[in-house]
Formats: structure tokens, C-alpha cells, sequence
């Protein structure tokens, strides 16, 4: 269902900070002062929902004055005057620090943010237009603060992300409106000449002019472009490629003729404009990220080393397509911003960020951008000890990859799940499958496969689907939901033919590890999965399946090492409740039972823990002498699967005899025997 935006009519206060700042009180405009940053300070506690310290803002807007608390006072005395009311007070003092009161107040940036929040898809025509009417031009022209290096810093990335998401509502709007209709030239004109080097607009735009029938505009505008292009050096060949298909689709006679093909048009003309479409990847571009020293940006060091490490992770991941290392620097040689640069390499995804040293710790802020909303999908800060700068690199460039990963994951995953079945590509459909998958429950391990084998039908040489639809055989195998032994072979021959389809896929070998685990080669397993976590150090799911071996049967100290790597490389991964599971197990082997409990009780509160999980912690407890608490986990065991008990479970695994004598022993005392 789309989602309808009426842009609020404010009776009492409207802010606008798109194009020069203005500020209107029952419609009625109020005049304001000349000083920069007296607007500045207004805008600034506008968009910030938190109190701001006084000392923050003075060095937000002040190069070291004589009097910054001054200063300051006299900007707050001239902005009240603006913004007060009598009896009603909006800048309100919390100790040392000053909020903006919005209640009653409306700024047009925040309601394009509300109404963007789901992404542009959400809405219909009309909410487009009225957002694409409301951008009077940049944020906040002609509020730039000369020697003001924290203003600059936050204007400029205020400017980048409202100008993304003018770019994005563009884009969307050409999509739903006719494309025989002029306003959708406009529309595109309009995206244009905010994204010059956008391909998908020039794309859009080649088709449009092809539909008309206006070939030879066509023509010029992609001998303009380009130029433009090879200006910048920028690649402009898939363009006439674009074009042609175009042409091909809707002049096919007068194409003929122009580039002399014959006539029909070859089938093969025809594939090669689909062929993307079926080979689609998500895409990433990560950015040199900016060494703060003293509040000016600087390049190269340490910065510039994680970045590196962080592009090489995630390309050994192999689950998405990253821009090398080249290109993203020589973007931001020429003063590229993030958002610019995504657009311009037509990848779904940026990461960008910086990089501050500090009284002996090192902090990196890093977020990622949805480049076709326009949306930050993800930021945060990582902050260590500074000591050896390899260990540095190690630690943060760990976290960073995989939580890059993982959220990018999880937005496919998202995003998949909101279109028509029929209407996915071979990425799609995996991440369709794979948003069935780990809910762990029969009706969507048949839904998970279903979706992959639709990805492997649309991609045979996609390797990741035959991951997923290992690991579906393997859920049924595992948990009981067909017969073992055709399940088990199920999962070994998926696995196969992933490591067929690309070798260096580290979800390859390690699928392959769990089929043979299920066969009982627990050596050819573990080769599997070290081969996978030295392919990609950051393949969580690796690392977390040689715990699970392990834990079992192996050395428990190595399964806890490994269940506490795969967490930190991924926290919230849909396979958590496993790895809290497993590193319960390998501490129940130790003899540690107290803490064994705890951790499997972790692992049993998580939503889509399976029974395997909810019983293993029902032992635990009873180990630990908590009987009442393990036979209240006993009933719900029974009520997902009656008739369950410690047969069902140790079937399910491959524990060694000490564990399994453990088991059986403590089963009576919770009803489980």
C-alpha cells in the first residue's frame, strides 16, 4: 500500500532550510538578522533532537574568539527574539547545554526525512511531486561560515544527504509516472542537472527519446554525454550500449537502417540488453575515510590503511561487487563526495566515513547510504585502544566489514520481500529465500527453497543459492522435518554444485562443511570450514560452524574462541541463538555447567530458536541443579513437538560419548528421557 505525504501547513512556526533560510510564524514571514551564524545556530539545535552543550556549539561556529560564551549568548538573545513566543519559549536551558523545543514548530527538511523514511518505493505520484516542489534549492544557501572547519564539515554532509534525497525522489518519480508523458522529460531534465555522471538517469533518458521516436536528439545527447564523460574519465561505453537497446526496443525499423543490423533484430542484440539484469549483484563503494586531526580532514595513514583492509574483506566475501581501491581514491582526489560517487559508479551502496585520534584511543565513524533513497542504512562508531596500528586495522576493520555485510543483507533481504514473487531476478529471489530460511520453521524452509531454486533457475552460476538450498536439506535433516538419508545426500550434492559454481565462495565450503558434519566426516568438515574462514577471515557463519563442531565433539576451548569471533564479526545475525548455543555446549564439556546454563538460556530467549536449541537448554539447567526452571523449558519443548525427547535430541547431533552420557543421565529429571 503507498503511503500518501501532505507537507504540513504550520499555524505557528514554519522553518524552511531548503535554499536561503526562512522562517514564518502564522504564515506570515519574519524578518531576519544578517548574521550567518545566528541562522546557523537556529538550524542546527533545529536538527538536533538532544540537548547540545554550549561549549560544543561554541566550537561548532566559532574560530577561537576573544568571548565565545559571549559570542554566544548574544546569537541565543537575537534567535529567541525570533523563535519565542510570550509564555511560550522554544530555546530551553538544561544545565550547560540548550535544546530546541519543536513541538508547534515545522521544518521542511524533517518532514521530508518522515516521509522518506520507508523509502521513496512507499509513495505514490502526487507525494512525489509535492516533495520534489518542496526543494527551494541547497540546504542552507548562503549560511557558509569562513574558518569554521566543524560548521563546514556539517553543512557539507547535510547539503550531500538532502541533495541524495532530491536525486532519489527524482529518480522514483520518473518510474511511475507515463513515459510517453512530458513531464517525465522534465522530471529527468531535473535529475540531470543534479547528477550529471548518473548512468541510470542518462539510461532513463535515452529510453524516453527513444519512445518519442526522437532518434536524433537521442543521438546528440549521448555524443554530449559522451564527452562530458571522457572529460571526467568516466567510462560512456555502457551508454551507447543502453542506447542501442533502447532504439532496438522501440524504433527497431529505423534502427536497422541507422546501424545497419539486420532486420529482424538479432536475438543476441536482445540478450545482451537483458544480460544485466539476470546477472545483477548488490554493489558497494567504500570511500577513503578522512583522518580528523585538530578538526581539519587529512589524508593518508591509518585511515587510508583501514580503508584498504576494509575493501579487501569484503570482496574475499564474495556476497557483494566492490569497487577497487583505484577508483574510489581517485574519486576523492577530485573532491567527490560519497553520495556523488555512488551514483556516479551506479553502485546501490557507499560507505564512507572518518577516522580521529584522540588521548590514546582511536575512533572511527562510519555509515553506509542507500544511494537510490538517498537513506543512511547504518552508522556507527568504533573506538579501541591505540596501540600497534596492524591490531588497530585488525580489530576495527573486523567489526566494520561485518557489520557492513550483515546490514546489507539484511536490507536485501527487506527489500526482496516486498516485491511480487514473479517479478525477481536471481539476487532477489536468494534473498528471498533467505528471509524464509532463518525462521526455522517447516512451511518456510519449503517457501527458502522454493526462492532459491528460483535464483539457480534465473543464475546457475550464482553460487550463494546453492548455499541456501544446502542449508534448506540440511534444516530437514537436522530437525526432523523429512527422511534423514535423502535429506542428508540433498545437502551434499547443493553444496557441490556451489563449490562448481565458484570455488572461492567461502558460503560454498562452508555449506559443504555442514553437509559433511550431517554425513559424520568430521575431518573433511572441519577442512571445509577452515578453507572457508581463510578464504574471508570475516565470514561469521564460518567461524560460528567450526564452534558448532567443535563444541561437540572437538576441542571446546577452540568452539568457545570461534562462537565469540562469529558474534563479534556479526552481533546480530539471524544464526545468533546458534552461537550462543554453541558456546553453551562447549562449556557443559568443560564441566562448567552453571555458566553452561546461562548461555544456552541466551540462546532459547532468542525468536527463532528451534527445539534443538529450547532442549539443550533444559539439560543445561538441570546440570546446573535449576530443575523447576528446565521442566517450565520441558513444557515448551513438548508443546512444539510432543513426544519429544533425549533420543530425538542426541540423534540430531554428533556429541562425543562423555556428552552424551551427560545427557541421558540428567534427561529424567526433566521429563525428556
Amino acid at each position: 500500500m503507498e503511503a500518501i505525504v501532505e507537507m504540513p501547513v504550520e499555524s505557528d512556526l514554519q522553518l524552511n532550510l531548503l535554499g536561503p533560510l526562512t522562517l514564518s510564524r502564522g504564515r506570515r514571514p519574519v524578518a531576519l538578522p544578517p548574521s550567518r551564524k545566528v541562522r546557523a545556530l537556529i538550524a542546527y539545535l533545529a536538527l538536533t533532537p538532544q540537548a547540545v552543550a554550549r561549549r560544543q556549539l561554541c566550537e561548532l561556529l566559532w574560530d577561537l574568539p576573544n568571548d565565545p560564551r559571549g559570542e554566544l549568548r548574544w546569537a541565543l538573545s537575537k534567535a529567541r527574539a525570533l523563535l519565542d513566543a510570550p509564555g511560550r519559549p522554544r530555546l530551553l536551558a538544561e544545565g550547560d547545554a540548550l535544546r530546541l523545543d519543536r513541538e508547534g514548530l515545522a521544518v521542511d527538511v524533517l518532514a521530508i526525512d518522515a516521509a522518506l523514511h520507508a523509502g521513496p518505493a512507499t509513495l505514490d505520484a502526487g507525494s512525489l511531486r509535492t516533495l520534489a516542489a518542496g526543494f527551494g534549492g541547497d540546504f542552507l544557501e548562503g549560511v557558509d561560515i569562513e574558518r569554521s572547519t566543524p560548521w563546514s564539515a556539517w553543512l557539507i554532509g547535510r547539503r550531500r544527504h538532502y541533495r541524495a534525497a532530491r536525486i532519489a525522489i527524482l529518480e522514483q518519480l520518473t518510474r511511475m509516472l507515463d513515459p510517453t508523458d512530458d513531464e517525465t522529460l522534465a522530471v529527468l531534465e531535473q535529475w540531470l542537472q543534479l547528477a550529471p555522471f548518473e548512468r541510470r538517469a542518462h539510461e532513463a533518458m535515452l529510453d524516453a527519446l527513444a519512445r518519442r521516436g526522437r532518434l536524433r536528439e537521442g543521438d546528440e545527447h549521448l555524443a554530449a554525454t559522451a564527452r562530458q564523460f571522457e572529460a571526467e574519465g568516466q567510462d560512456w561505453a555502457p551508454l551507447g550500449h543502453a542506447w542501442r537497446a533502447a532504439r532496438l526496443r522501440h524504433a527497431p525499423g529505423l534502427t536497422a537502417q541507422v546501424l545497419q543490423v539486420p532486420d529482424p533484430v538479432p536475438a543476441i542484440a536482445i540478450a545482451e540488453a537483458v544480460a544485466p539484469a539476470l546477472q545483477r549483484r548488490a554493489s558497494i563503494a567504500v570511500m577513503p575515510f578522512a583522518e580528523q586531526a585538530r578538526g581539519v580532514a587529512a589524508r593518508g595513514g591509518l585511515a587510508d590503511g583501514l580503508v584498504h583492509d576494509v575493501i579487501t574483506r569484503l570482496a574475499k566475501l564474495r556476497s557483494v561487487f566492490v569497487i577497487a581501491q583505484g577508483t574510489v581514491f581517485a574519486l576523492d582526489a577530485r573532491n567527490v563526495g560519497a553520495e556523488d560517487a555512488g551514483r556516479a559508479l551506479d553502485v546501490d551502496y557507499v560507505a564512507s566515513g572518518s577516522l580521529r585520534r584522540d588521548a590514546g584511543q582511536v575512533s572511527v565513524n562510519v555509515q553506509l547510504a542507500d544511494t537510490r533513497s538517498g537513506r543512511i542504512v547504518w552508522a556507527e562508531v568504533f573506538a579501541t585502544r591505540l596501540g600497534d596500528p596492524f591490531e588497530v586495522l585488525d580489530e576495527i576493520g573486523n567489526r566494520i566489514v561485518g557489520s557492513i555485510a550483515s546490514q546489507i543483507e539484511v536490507a536485501e533481504r527487506n527489500r526482496a520481500i516486498l516485491k511480487a514473487p514473479n517479478s525477481l531476478d536471481a539476487w532477489e529471489a536468494y534473498h528471498r529465500g533467505l528471509w524464509h530460511m532463518v525462521r526455522f520453521n517447516g512451511d518456510d524452509n519449503v517457501q527458502a527453497r522454493h526462492y532459491f531454486e528460483q535464483a539457480v533457475r534465473l543464475d546457475p552460476g550464482f553460487a550463494r543459492p546453492y548455499a541456501g538450498l544446502s542449508f534448506t536439506h540440511f534444516q530437514d535433516a537436522f530437525l526432523g522435518w523429512s527422511d534423514r538419508e535423502p535429506a542428508v545426500e540433498a545437502a551434499y550434492r547443493s553444496a557441490s554444485q556451489g563449490l562448481l559454481a565458484d570455488d572461492l565462495d567461502p558460503a560454498s565450503h562452508w555449506a559443504l562443511g555442514r553437509a559433511q558434519w550431517l554425513r559424520g566426516r568430521i575431518g573433511e568438515s572441519l577442512a571445509e570450514l577452515d578453507t572457508a574462514v581463510a578464504l574471508s577471515p570475516n565470514f561469521a557463519l564460518g567461524h560460528y560452524t567450526l564452534a558448532f563442531v567443535h563444541a561437540q565433539s572437538g576441542d571446546p576451548r577452540t568452539a568457545i574462541r570461534a562462537s565469540d569471533h562469529s558474534r563479534d564479526l556479526s552481533p546480530f545475525d539471524p544464526m545468533l541463538f546458534a552461537m550462543l548455543a554453541s558456546r553453551a555446549m562447549a562449556l557443559m564439556r568443560l564441566g562448567r555447567h552453571e555458566e553452561a546454563a546461562d548461555w544456552a538460556m541466551k540462546a532459547a530467549a532468542r525468536p527463532n530458536a528451534h527445539v534443538h536449541v529450547v532442549s539443550f537448554a533444559a539439560h543445561s539447567l538441570a546440570l546446573a541443579g535449576r530443575v523447576a526452571e528446565a521442566r517450565t523449558l520441558t513444557a515448551s519443548v513438548r508443546r512444539q513437538r510432543p513426544g519429544y525427547g533425549v533420543d530425538d535430541f542426541l540423534k540430531a547431533f554428533r556429541f562425543d560419548e562423555d556428552a552424551e552420557r551427560l545427557m541421558r543421565g540428567v534427561a529424567p529429571r526433566v521429563a525428556l528421557d
